[in-house]
């Protein structure tokens, strides 16, 4: 079992990534990530499928990881042991068997935070993968519902890269929901560094699996 990294801000909750936000804010300088929530940026795909071009809320980033391409995926798409690594994920319940391929779905928690617009709760979020290409990308898409706040859908892209210095993640998602968009730069905030969270999580693993 992998060793469970406890950090101050986590990113298993890119769809929920209020809860990220409960913590402290990440120096995404020091996890070499790079960010842009302009809609204009060439959006991310899997398969030629993307996130949502008419969403209010998006974010983009993407950072080295110094591991083999394989390990990288391996960790990353083993969804049965995000909770080993990653702190907001409560429970994890896959709806079907095998190997992680399209029509796959997958079935989690994490805590919600009370904010300006929400109020605090706990978020069960339905994933169901739509595309994916082995060691390349992987898309997932679904809604978050908690008592007094929902995301109608979060569409999530992740690409992976083989570069001479390593492994290059890049990961773009969009939200759609009414009650989110009633506070769009706020919504953006908290979906950024759950996402940026994610890839320090992500990184660390695997880099320690290679040591």
């Amino acid at each position: 079992m992998r060793t469970k990294i406890l950090i101050a801000l986590s990113g298993a909750v890119a769809l929920a990534g209020i809860s990220a936000c409960a913590g402290e804010t990440t120096d995404s300088a020091a996890v070499e990530t790079t960010t842009t929530t302009s809609p204009s940026a060439a959006a991310l795909s899997c398969d030629g499928e993307g996130v949502d071009d008419d969403a209010q809320i998006r974010y983009r980033t993407e950072t080295l990881i110094d591991a083999p391409l394989s390990t990288v995926w391996d960790v990353h798409t083993d969804v049965d042991g995000w909770a080993d690594w990653q702190q907001p994920v409560t429970s994890m319940q896959r709806l079907d068997s095998g190997q992680l391929e399209p029509g796959s779905q997958f079935r989690w928690t994490t805590p919600a935070p009370a904010t300006a617009i929400t109020p605090a709760t706990t978020l069960t979020i339905t994933s169901t993968v739509q595309q994916m290409e082995p060691q390349a990308c992987i898309r997932w898409s679904g809604p978050a519902v908690g008592d007094g706040l929902s995301i109608d859908n979060g569409i999530h892209v992740w690409t992976f890269e083989q570069i001479d210095d390593g492994v290059l993640v890049r990961t773009e998602e969009t939200w759609t929901g009414e009650q989110l968009e009633a506070d769009v730069p706020m919504s953006t905030t908290f979906l950024g560094a759950g996402l940026d969270a994610w890839l320090v999580e992500l990184k660390s693993v695997a880099e320690a699996e290679t040591t």
